[in-house]
């Protein structure tokens, strides 16, 4: 049983991918990094002796605070944020555990956190900025501009561009940009790579290698014409995503039938 104020590597493993997911901060000290320099999805590394600025950034949200081993450095440090007001916990055993038990780590996300691709998103470009927020960096910010600015405003504004020709974030062969970021951040998840099927095939007119992509197409297309915001669209999108990742990840077997006494 974990101890108070515990969370076990599967507890938070489940919640990892959803809206629920906690604020994950990484206190482990440079050396200890530099042995292993994976993340756990969405963690932020952060200096164990700047307690305050951390709670400022959690605010009212939920954290989880992981170090080497998930002693002194995680305890100490989610015991001074409960101190500050954040409703924290520690995880059991650390990266180290959590590494042994072979749970999803991923390469660090650019410091930055600013993407840009092209506006009127449609699936690849909702898709993406999902899996970053919910699996990379959850701090992440997105700028929709004209297809012919992209780059340039990359260069400009310091900001990581996807979804368009020469940049490292792209289609490549049969591979859309999904598949570029489940490969590039190391993200090797059952339910992830369900989701890419279907992703690939609605978003490459391969409908028939799926069959559920004719749907995530129909709705893409629909959700593309209910905003012409692209920001609120993203945010509604988001929703989409979610919803498939949970049918992915606990579903996949359920059906359904019209039953009058259910």
């Amino acid at each position: 049983m974990p101890a108070p104020n515990e969370i076990t590597q599967s507890q938070l493993n489940r919640l990892i991918g959803t809206p629920d997911c906690p604020v994950i901060i990484d206190v482990r000290i440079d050396a200890d990094f530099a042995e292993d320099p994976r993340m756990i999805p969405t963690a932020l590394r952060w200096d164990f002796n700047d307690s305050d600025a951390a709670a400022a950034m959690i605010g009212d949200r939920r954290a989880v605070v992981s170090c080497h081993k998930g002693l002194k450095l995680s305890q100490g440090f989610a015991a001074i944020l409960r101190n500050l007001g954040v409703a924290c916990e520690f995880l059991q055993g650390g990266h180290v555990a959590w590494a042994d038990a072979n749970l999803p780590l991923i390469q660090p996300a650019p410091t930055n956190s600013l993407w840009v691709t092209r506006h009127r998103p449609k699936i690849d470009r909702i898709a993406c900025p999902w899996l970053i927020r919910r699996f990379i960096d959850p701090t992440a910010r997105f700028l929709f501009v004209s297809p012919s600015q992209v780059l340039n405003v990359a260069e400009k504004f310091n900001a990581t561009a996807f979804d368009v020709p020469d940049c490292d974030w792209t289609h490549s062969g049969d591979a859309c940009t999904f598949d570029a970021f489940l490969k590039g951040f190391d993200l090797s998840i059952p339910a992830l790579d369900h989701m890419a099927r279907i992703i690939r095939a609605a978003d490459t007119d391969t409908l028939s290698t799926a069959p559920e992509a004719a749907g995530l197409l129909a709705l893409s297309l629909g959700l593309s014409r209910m905003y012409r915001d692209d920001l609120e669209q993203l945010e509604q999108g988001l929703l989409l995503y979610d919803a498939l990742y949970r049918w992915a990840r606990d579903a996949t077997k359920e059906t359904h039938i019209w039953d009058e006494t259910a």
